[in-house]
């Protein structure tokens, strides 16, 4: 079994100065509350154990995704590709941009579409001007990646605003009615709204769903198992989250999981390959 992990944030550079590896106790509090030990390549802040890890539990590829969030912090584009480019077999890098400035998030999106970024990540709600998933502002962007024919990441679960608003899936079901070609990306699976955005997934077939660390022994986690194994099977995405969750370990859990072997395929590695034009 081999898997194509869809969100790292590896020990590098600017992702050090980041609350998930500059604050361990918290992270390493949300790591156990999810049934895990937190991984020693976090601990250390080793990128040759994250490697490790990924050797020992058949992690082929991963996804580094950039971020420009405000108080959650930002990391260069040009530091991800850096990252990427000194281990080009392993590692592909998702970019970030400023959503805040229309006319350099265009051109931060051309940018890293000629330096080989495979999909670009944004953080709407967790700006320093928090905005909505379908906040016309955005829209221009939507449409530029549409036409460019990228795959865009949406952070729209989890503490992806200040309140449980910005995560409601009804702002992204209006996006993806709006841009019925664009291939979106829930990270954090738009937890805690399993439910709901399961019934947006089923509606709208350009939204590819990844519940990453709010996956595991998390609150519907039942039926984001069985969406997987069944109508979902070819937009559900494989991924870790780490540091939050031990790439190693997470995937041993995943492995596990009652999902068929036709669809574990799928879903841990050819999806991520299909959507990210690798396959």
């Amino acid at each position: 079994m081999r898997f194509f992990d869809f969100r790292v944030r590896p020990p590098f550079k600017g992702f050090l100065s980041m609350v998930m590896y500059s604050q361990p106790a918290r992270r390493n509090g949300f790591t156990r509350n999810l049934k895990f030990e937190p991984s020693q390549a976090a601990e250390t802040q080793s990128v040759d154990a994250m490697i490790a890890e990924m050797k020992a539990s058949n992690v082929e590829r991963a996804l580094v995704v950039g971020r420009n969030s405000g108080a959650l912090g930002s990391i260069d584009n040009g530091e991800v590709a850096e990252f990427v480019g000194m281990h080009p077999d392993r590692f592909v890098g998702a970019a970030s941009v400023d959503v805040t400035e229309r006319k350099r998030a265009v051109q931060q999106i051309d940018d890293a579409i000629k330096a080989g970024f495979k999909a670009i990540n944004i953080e709407p709600g967790a700006c320093a001007t928090p905005m909505f998933t379908d906040d016309r502002r955005l829209y221009p962007i939507y449409a530029h990646c549409e036409d460019r024919k990228v795959p865009v990441i949406i952070m729209t679960g989890g503490n992806a605003g200040p309140d449980l608003n910005y995560t409601h899936p009804a702002l992204l079901d209006r996006v993806l009615a709006d841009f019925p070609t664009l291939k979106v990306v829930c990270s954090h699976g738009n937890w805690p709204w399993v439910t709901e955005i399961l019934h947006v997934a089923f509606r709208r077939s350009n939204l590819y769903v990844s519940p990453d660390m709010y996956l595991p022994n998390m609150p519907g986690m039942d039926d984001y198992v069985k969406a997987a194994d069944g109508f979902l099977a070819d937009r559900f995405l494989y991924a870790s989250s780490f540091p939050f969750c031990p790439v190693k370990d997470y995937a041993e859990w995943f492995s596990k999981l009652p999902i068929r072997p036709e669809s574990m395929e799928k879903v841990g590695y050819r999806n991520a390959m299909n959507l990210l034009g690798m396959s």
